[in-house]
C-alpha cells in the first residue's frame, strides 16, 4: 500500500510524513533494528490540573482516578499483570490501558524504562529521577494561561537536557500524561499552527469543542507577545513533561544520537517546541535523525470534526510545512481484530489508541519478528491475567 504520505514497508510497518520518498526509509527503519539492543529507554510521567476537567481524558473514568493513572501506568509496564501493584490500574470507560501492550512488546525486547516523574500527586513506588521537589505537584489547568512558573520549566528543560547531552546511545523517549493532548494542543496553537480539529485523545470522540475552549481562554489569559519562546509558550498552557522531554530531545540531538519519539499528538508538540527554539537553517539537520512512532489506529483515525482523512498524517504534515522540514513518523501494523478480549478490540473502534510508548514498542516488536498472531496471543494472555489477578484481589478483600 502507498500513498502520497504513506507507504507500507516489507515488516508491515506503515511510514508516512512529507517528503517520504526523498528518504531513505527502510535505512532508516534497519538503524533502529540494529540498535533495539543498545538504546536509552525513558518513560515520562507528569500531572496537569488539565485531567480534572470533567469529559477532557478518558485515560481514567473520573478526575480523581486520572491522578493516578502514570503511576498506575508505569507500574503495569514495569511489573506486568502478575504482581501486586500500590496503584490499580483505574476504570476506563473502554479499552485497557496501552501500557499493557507497552508491558508485551517491552518483555519481547527485553528491554526497561528509566522513569522520570514530575508533577504527580504520588510518589512512585519504583526506582525513578525527580528533577524538581516533588511536593510541587501538578501544574495548573492550562486554561489558567498561567500552568507553571518559568523558573520550574527552564530547571526541568535543563534537567533534560544534561541526560541528553550525555547519551552515548539511540534514544527512545516515551510518556505518560492524562490531559497531555489538550497542552500539546494548546502549545502547538501557541506555535502559529492551526491544529483544530486534528488533535486527538483517549476518547473515541475526543471533545475538541471543549479543547478549543480551553486553549483559546488559556492563550487570551496568558497575553504572550508576538512569537513566544518555547519556554514562555510551557509555562503559560504546557505540563511539566514538556519542558522535560524538549530537554531531552535537544540534548540527545547535541550528542548526535538517533531518536524515535513514542507517542503521537504530544511528541509532535515536543518536538515543534524544540524546533522553535533552533535557528531555522539548523532544523532540517536537527530533525534528520528523528522518528515518530505511534500506533496504526492513530494514523487510522479521521476525526468527525475534520475533513480530512487520517488526522494525524495532516497534523504532523502541518508542523512539518510550519518549519519547513520533513518530518517522518512510523505506525506498527499490528490489529486487534482477532483477539479474543473485548477490550483490546476496542482499539479497532477508536477507543485509547496510544500512550505509555504502545506504537514505538510495538513496532521496535515488529521490527524485531515478532508476528500479528504472536502478539494477539501474548496480549490476549496478559489481559487474562490482568483479570485473574483483580479478580483474585477482589475475593480476598485487598
Amino acid at each position: 500500500m502507498t500513498g502520497d504520505n504513506y507507504v507500507l514497508l516489507p515488516s508491515r510497518v506503515l511510514a508516512f510524513g512529507e517528503g517520504l520518498h526523498e528518504q531513505n526509509v527502510e535505512e532508516r527503519v534497519q538503524r533502529w533494528q540494529e540498535n533495539i539492543t543498545n538504546m536509552a529507554f525513558f518513560l515520562i510521567l507528569a500531572g496537569s490540573q488539565t485531567a480534572e476537567i470533567e469529559g477532557i481524558s478518558a485515560a481514567g473514568s473520573t478526575a480523581v482516578s486520572r491522578r493516578y493513572t502514570a503511576v498506575a501506568d508505569a507500574e503495569l509496564l514495569l511489573r506486568g499483570p502478575n504482581v501486586p501493584k500500590k496503584w490499580p490500574l483505574p476504570p476506563l470507560p473502554a479499552g485497557v490501558s496501552p501500557a499493557l501492550i507497552s508491558y508485551v512488546a517491552s518483555s519481547f525486547l527485553k528491554i526497561k524504562p528509566t522513569i522520570i516523574s514530575a508533577g504527580l500527586l504520588q510518589t512512585p513506588p519504583f526506582t525513578h529521577v525527580s528533577l524538581e521537589p516533588p511536593e510541587i505537584g501538578p501544574a495548573r489547568c492550562l486554561s489558567s494561561g498561567n500552568a507553571m512558573e518559568r523558573a520550574r520549566v527552564k530547571l526541568l528543560f535543563e534537567g533534560g537536557y544534561e541526560i541528553g547531552k550525555k547519551l552515548k546511545k539511540s534514544l527512545l523517549l516515551t510518556e505518560c500524561v492524562p490531559g497531555g493532548t489538550s497542552t500539546a494542543f494548546a502549545v502547538l496553537s501557541g506555535l502559529g499552527i492551526n491544529v483544530n480539529g486534528l488533535i486527538s485523545g483517549s476518547h473515541r470522540n475526543p471533545p475538541s469543542e471543549l479543547k478549543i475552549k480551553l486553549v483559546k481562554q488559556g492563550l487570551e489569559a496568558a497575553r504572550l507577545k508576538k512569537n513566544p519562546s518555547s519556554v514562555e509558550l510551557m509555562a503559560a498552557v504546557g505540563d511539566p513533561f514538556q519542558p522535560i522531554a524538549v530537554g531531552l530531545l535537544m540534548g540527545a540531538r547535541e550528542s548526535g544520537q538517533e531518536i524515535l519519539l513514542g507517542g503521537g499528538c504530544q511528541m509532535l508538540a515536543v518536538l515543534a517546541l524544540a524546533l522553535n527554539e533552533i535557528e531555522p537553517e539548523s532544523r532540517s539537520e536537527f530533525v534528520g535523525k528523528i522518528l515518530i512512532g505511534t500506533t496504526s489506529w492513530l494514523v487510522d483515525e479521521s476525526l468527525s470534526s475534520s475533513e480530512n482523512r487520517n488526522s494525524f498524517i495532516h497534523l504532523m504534515n502541518h508542523v512539518a510545512n510550519h518549519f519547513k522540514v520533513n518530518i517522518l513518523g512510523l505506525a506498527s501494523g499490528y490489529r486487534f481484530n482477532d483477539s479474543k478480549q473485548k477490550v483490546l478490540r476496542d482499539y479497532e473502534i477508536g477507543y485509547v489508541k496510544e500512550g505509555v510508548g504502545a506504537g514505538a514498542l510495538s513496532l521496535l516488536a515488529q521490527i524485531k519478528g515478532l508476528t500479528q498472531k504472536e502478539m494477539i496471543q501474548r496480549c490476549d494472555i496478559e489481559v487474562s491475567n490482568l483479570f485473574k489477578f483483580d479478580n483474585e484481589k477482589t475475593c480476598q478483600g485487598i
